[in-house]
């Protein structure tokens, strides 16, 4: 896993390539590279992963090609053997030696039959072309900007930020996308003139300054397409897809929660790799009680002493205050996702102790239906069928219930309230409010009221994505949502970022473009089967993991926020509030979003998520305008 970069027509642009690998050094400590050629400068940062001699240095450059690039190709070993029949001879071991003569061999028609995760830029010195692409689930990020025929790109919004500050501008729908749905989505970018290339695209500068771009996999059309397929052998399926990702020549672990996906991957790789190594968090006593935690760390041994593996516990009492700008500037747009902080801890303790690769469980609870918010979606549609006159006595009840006291919280209350804010809405407008963090009129009642025509733009831009496809049942319309937005949008995003910048490739087998073939071709009733979600997941995992692992409670990869905001961050939180730069810039109003936090306090309301996410975007922002960015 490494940091690109580059630049084609743009002013100073083999300096300007060096800075931004400069920045991007933590993405790659072991190596460094630049390449030129006329106005085209590539450069790259170096992570060895596979072949860790010279042979796999970038940017590699070969006959006429030149390619940086960031990602594995799982489907690497195929690939070659295929290419050395035709004749290809190989200087080394690398899967970017592959995919450099896939590309000469194929040009973009290689692009559907890579299986891995990529974002590269390859310039053709014959034709003049520079070509970007993005894999097809949007696992690695590619961010640019163009400008006239001119365009400059880096694996991070940062490094661009950093560089081009005077001449970005922050875009509020993008801030307003974020404070509704806790990341700012793949359609924007948290600068205006900034871009993010999507999943499974390409773009192409040609010679002449013409620019095209276009699109090699649609997972809309992948799902549709896998309703035909009958239903897939998925343990074997998984099994595949977790023996490829512990290909590496250096060290690999796993994150293990305790919880299903990770002990199923963790399982997985213990037969493939026996003694493998596993990382797992427990928090403060007082802090999990009071956010009412589950004990994972219990389930999390239990699945360790019985597949020989080496667990690693880590107990996360993070120096929050010192903790928050620092993860804010790495995931480099306002992602208020805590769970990003535990993602750095544990991929840092992993690599002080040697190792550069861990398998993540994510992925398994957008393609098979884990979430609440799809269980009680289904709920929901039942719900609406219940008389109003015996609703009523049920909203009121829990309306008045707290969610917390001051010693303890209580879990069944948040989402209680959390489920009667959307059972009455309809399907598709129920389903978005199950996962975003304010309906219109609270997130207008935030923000400056002038910015109440891009509340209803935000609203109304991926109401479509919902309805946009050929999948003709509820359950699989959620999963394919989160897919497309959730998916890379959030938890992709932070896993990244948060991994990077400890200078740790996290992989994740359940992101696979086979595993997602097989999720799609499960039909909606067999992922949710009396109310247990990822059913055809447990089922799959059942010949495996003890029966207490596949049907425990689900657990959360998240930290205990109510705890922190009521102590840790409190003092912050009052400064944010009577002089924080969003409130002093207008964006946000003191009166509302004082009264969040009163709310909060009193218990009456969950306003936790709202408020840290309020503080990573808060420091985003201070970050973003002090580098000259308007």
């Amino acid at each position: 896993m490494c940091g690109i970069a580059g630049a084609l027509r743009w002013p100073d642009g083999g300096p300007l390539t060096d800075r931004l690998t400069k920045t991007l050094a933590h993405r790659g400590p072991d190596g460094q590279g630049r390449y030129d050629s006329g106005e085209v400068h590539l450069g790259h940062r170096r992570l060895s992963i596979i072949d860790l001699s010279e042979t796999g240095a970038q940017p590699m450059v070969s006959d006429g090609l030149a390619l940086t690039y960031n990602g594995e190709l799982y489907n690497a070993p195929e690939l070659r053997a295929e290419l050395q029949s035709a004749g290809v001879r190989f200087r080394g071991t690398s899967d970017t030696e592959v995919l450099l003569e896939a590309w000469r061999r194929w040009g973009t028609d290689c692009l559907p039959r890579l299986r891995g995760m990529f974002a590269f830029a390859v310039f053709d010195e014959r034709t003049g072309d520079l070509v970007l692409v993005r894999d097809q689930l949007g696992i690695k990020p590619l961010f640019f900007v163009r400008r006239g025929a001119g365009i400059v790109f880096a694996s991070e919004l940062k490094a661009l930020a950093n560089e081009l500050s005077g001449s970005l501008h922050v875009d509020e729908a993008a801030m307003i996308a974020s404070l509704l749905y806790y990341w700012v989505p793949d359609a924007r970018c948290a600068f205006r003139e900034a871009e993010k290339l999507p999943p499974g695209s390409w773009l192409r500068m040609r010679r002449d300054g013409r620019v095209e771009q276009g699109r090699f996999w649609s997972i809309r059309d992948v799902a549709a397409d896998a309703q035909e397929a009958p239903f897939p052998d998925l343990d074997a399926v998984i099994e595949d897809s977790t023996r490829r990702h512990l290909l590496a020549d250096v060290p690999v672990a796993t994150f293990l929660s305790g919880g299903l996906d990770s002990s199923y991957l963790t399982a997985l790789a213990a037969k493939h790799q026996p003694g493998i190594s596993a990382y797992t968090i427990g928090f403060r006593a007082e802090d999990a009680k009071f956010e009412a935690m589950p004990d994972d760390l219990r389930y999390a041994r239990q699945v360790a002493a019985k597949f020989g593996v080496d667990l690693h516990e880590i107990e996360i009492a993070p120096q929050v205050l010192d903790l928050l700008p620092r993860m804010t500037y790495h995931l480099d747009e306002p992602i208020g996702d805590p769970a990003a902080i535990n993602t750095f801890l544990i991929c840092t303790a992993a690599r002080e102790a040697g190792v550069k690769v861990m398998l993540s469980g994510m992925g398994a609870d957008e393609l098979f239906a884990g979430y609440r918010k799809h269980l009680a979606n289904l709920l929901a549609l039942r719900y609406q069928r219940v008389p109003g006159i015996a609703r009523r006595p049920v909203e009121s009840l829990v309306d008045r219930l707290p969610v917390a006291t001051a010693k303890r919280g209580y879990r069944s209350v948040r989402f209680a309230k959390r489920f009667l804010s959307f059972a009455q809405l309809p399907e598709e407008t129920a389903f978005r409010r199950s996962y975003t963090m304010y309906d219109q009129a609270e997130l207008v009642g935030l923000v400056n009221p002038d910015l109440a025509p891009v509340v209803d733009d935000v609203l109304t831009e991926h109401a479509d994505t919902y309805h946009d496809n050929r999948l003709d049942d509820f359950v699989n319309r959620m999963c394919l949502a989160d897919a497309r937005m959730f998916l890379p949008g959030l938890n992709l995003a932070y896993t990244d970022r948060a991994s990077m910048a400890a200078s740790t490739e996290v992989r994740v087998p359940f992101v696979d473009v086979e595993v997602v073939k097989a999720a799609f071709a499960i039909p909606g009733n067999r992922k949710i089967v009396r109310r247990q979600g990822k059913a055809a997941l447990k089922e799959a995992a059942s010949g495996l993991l003890p029966r207490e692992i596949v049907y425990r409670p689900k657990g959360l990869f998240s930290a205990p926020l109510r705890a922190w905001m009521s102590r840790d961050l409190a003092p912050l939180m009052r400064e944010v509030v009577n002089d924080g730069v969003l409130v002093r810039s207008g964006f946000l109003r003191q009166d509302a979003l004082q009264r969040l936090v009163d709310e909060d306090a009193s218990g009456r309301q969950d306003r936790s998520k709202h408020l840290w996410h309020i503080l990573t975007l808060e420091y985003w922002y201070r970050s973003a305008t002090s580098q000259g960015a308007s």
